[in-house]
């Protein structure tokens, strides 16, 4: 097809509505065509108007993509700033894909990259919108070089509203999207299974596929790539990129509350403390999650100021100890003042059973800790979940997967990327024991339901917590928590099997066992 030259497109006076009348019209005259989208969507191939013609368009919210890259210095840093710059600039982010690390391409002695993808809405025309883009990369150091050579940073558009664009300088969708795993991988973390507008039926449309993106990114290899030929989906976790597929991880929980349904009152002195924590990393655990507040059913809610006074001595303490070395912490908590004191003296996660739900600051405040976020499911809070209301479901792995949804989408409007968001769907929260039952079967589904709406979020570390909970007891007759480790092994090794990337316990060492033979049975499993 010919393509108008859109160096005049700018965002003056008319219409979209006149836009579209101008656009047929020259359709005619130029015996041009539109095409129309499997669902029904008109898409606009735009054509080469003559050299002295302008259209001056009003321009209306477009949605774009916008594809990143890094491999010089701070690469982390690099994506950071730019998507600061690039909210600042007009482009407002509405979704993130996941963090890749990858080999470079073309120009193959440089270091590693790291590449991600971006959905926003934009009233930039498409022009504008490459100089903000050119302007953001000069910012942060880009000079002119050898072309895919090293760069402090890389922006480039992937796809502008529902237009086919080609001009002198740019060339929507990008050219050589087709055949750049590391550029097709974020882009289609940006999609749902289901095609839910207009606008992402005309990127299916304009791909080079018949079946349109899916397929091309199925004629490259689709998930096969990921882990393998230099491709590896990471999560930023302390000083490291992780890479969750390799195994999984398991997390200690350490409860400083007097009321905890397990263990209240055990750990409450720093001495105390301290040694479970020790005795803990000697037993496996990857990661210790810090809870000072608890979230039984009908717990006390506390102040942020008294659960500071539990959390900071133990986690001061814990700091300072040399078989933390290498280890993660997390600090369990659904207030905002806490989470960021608590990544102030050097917590890597914050872990919210509310899911910013608790604390109106939350969202915000981890976006600007730039740590990783748990998110979990729960209706109302621990002293009103497991009310009749809030234990109904018709379909509880498709009602968490779509609520559990909502909560992480508010998050990342609040610039929460998901390359930093961890899901758990809440077992033993606002459930009863049938419904824990069918999530622990159901992980999978959980998975599906999120996939209808983001590709990205359901590739997301998903994190389990059936440990030592009611349910357990009331199958196996077991009222006292402490009776209940062989179920928790048991609900562990099904949630691992089921999909789970971290389980959350209070017995690590039997816990790690059941683990390290999941993760063998499933290694085993994807080499037959």
């Amino acid at each position: 097809m010919d393509v108008v030259d859109q160096s005049r497109l700018t965002r003056n006076s008319i219409t979209v509505v006149l836009l579209e009348l101008i656009l047929e019209a020259t359709f005619v005259a130029n015996n041009t065509k539109k095409f129309l989208c499997r669902s029904g969507a008109t898409c606009f191939s735009l054509f080469h108007s003559p050299p002295h013609t302008s259209v001056e368009v009003h321009a209306q919210e477009e949605e774009v993509v916008i594809a990143l890259g890094s491999n010089v210095g701070d690469r982390l840093h690099n994506f950071n700033e730019a998507l600061q710059l690039m909210n600042k600039s007009g482009i407002h982010i509405t979704r993130h894909a996941c963090l890749y690390e990858t080999e470079p391409a073309y120009v193959t002695d440089q270091p590693l990259f790291l590449n991600s993808a971006v959905r926003g809405i934009t009233k930039l025309g498409p022009h504008e919108l490459l100089g903000v883009l050119k302007k953001i990369e000069k910012d942060l150091g880009r000079t002119d070089g050898i072309r895919y050579g090293p760069r402090p940073i890389d922006l480039d558009i992937l796809f502008y509203g529902k237009l086919k664009i080609q001009s002198e300088i740019l060339t929507v969708p990008h050219e050589r999207i087709w055949e750049r795993p590391f550029v097709m991988a974020p882009l289609m973390d940006l999609l749902g299974s289901y095609v839910d507008s207009d606008t992402i039926a005309c990127w299916h449309a304009l791909s080079i596929h018949s079946g349109g993106l899916f397929k091309s990114w199925e004629k490259l290899g689709g998930e096969s790539l990921i882990g393998k030929d230099g491709l590896k989906r990471v999560l930023p976790i302390g000083n490291h990129l992780w890479d969750w597929s390799q195994r999984t991880s398991v997390m200690g929980i350490l409860n400083l509350t007097p009321d905890s349904f397990s263990d209240g009152g055990k750990f409450q002195s720093v001495e105390a403390a301290v040694s479970q924590v020790r005795s803990m990393i000697s037993d496996g655990a990857d990661i210790i999650d810090l809870g000072a507040q608890s979230t039984r059913p009908m717990a006390t809610r506390v102040s942020a100021e008294e659960e500071l006074d539990r959390l900071i001595p133990v986690l001061e303490a814990v700091m300072k100890m040399p078989e933390v070395e290498g280890k993660l912490l997390s600090v369990d908590t659904f207030y905002s003042e806490v989470a960021s004191e608590a990544v102030g003296k050097g917590a890597h996660i914050v872990n919210d059973v509310s899911s910013g739900q608790l604390d109106s600051k939350m969202l915000s405040v981890v976006a600007g800790l730039k740590v990783p976020y748990v998110a979990m499911h729960m209706r109302g809070d621990p002293s009103t979940m497991q009310n009749s209301e809030n234990l109904k479901y018709e379909n509880v792995c498709e009602q968490v997967a779509s609520e559990l949804y909502l909560r992480v989408r508010d998050a990342e409007l609040s610039g929460v990327p998901a390359w930093r968001i961890i899901i758990d769907p809440g077992i033993g929260f606002s459930k009863n024991t049938e419904s824990n039952l069918d999530l622990l079967n159901g992980l999978s589904n959980v998975r599906a339901e999120i996939e209808k709406r983001s590709l990205g979020l359901t590739r997301a570390p998903m994190l389990i917590g059936p440990s030592r909970k009611r349910f357990l007891g009331d199958v196996c007759g077991r009222p006292a928590a402490v009776d209940r480790d062989p179920a928790s092994v048991a609900s562990v090794t099904a949630g691992v099997l089921g999909g789970a990337n971290i389980v959350r316990v209070h017995n690590v060492r039997d816990c790690l066992d059941a683990v390290k033979l999941c993760d063998a049975m499933l290694k085993r499993r994807r080499s037959i």
